[in-house]
């Protein structure tokens, strides 16, 4: 039997790395949202999923309060606290959901501002029940985009239409 040789690499990204990569991704979702026909947003689904503005909203509701709560200690607030001024924080159309995403991504840049190389290797519960290291709520939120973003892909697809480029981010 052939024994493995292991190489180590260590690897260094900057918070500011980690919020860019996060950032292509919600930038590559508003496309994908911006791609979608108005009455078909919130109406369209298969095999009995979520609509794409269904799982946008869900989206909106977790991302900026969740920077919260990765930039501040014990600070994961709900969505519905958040000061949005006078946007509808229940969009009904693709119009408030772009308005909300924008604001969205201002909030998690001023969020971000806060965050620490130190405060991502920490342990927290995150909203009292998700235990885990700041950083692994991070890439949790950034799986969970994908996802809803690939639901999404197909969804387009289904209706003929061409999705963005996912490496377009």
């Amino acid at each position: 039997m052939q024994e493995q040789e292991t190489i180590t690499v260590q690897t260094t990204l900057t918070t500011d790395e980690l919020l860019e990569h996060w950032q292509g991704h919600r930038r590559l979702t508003r496309k994908a949202i911006e791609a979608f026909p108005e009455d078909k947003l919130f109406t369209h689904s298969i095999g009995g999923m979520r609509t794409f503005g269904e799982m946008a909203n869900e989206l909106l509701v977790m991302g900026a309060p969740a920077a919260a709560g990765i930039a501040e200690p014990n600070k994961w607030l709900q969505f519905s606290d958040m000061e949005t001024g006078e946007l509808n924080i229940e969009p009904k159309t693709k119009k408030d959901i772009l308005a909300l995403w924008d604001w969205a991504t201002d909030s998690i840049n001023e969020s971000w501002k806060k965050v620490t190389p130190e405060r991502l290797r920490t342990t927290e519960t995150a909203y009292g029940q998700y235990e885990g290291t700041i950083i692994s709520h991070l890439f949790y939120l950034i799986d969970n985009e994908i996802h809803h973003r690939g639901q999404g892909y197909v969804y387009l697809r289904s209706l003929g239409i061409e999705p963005p480029f996912f490496w377009e981010r």
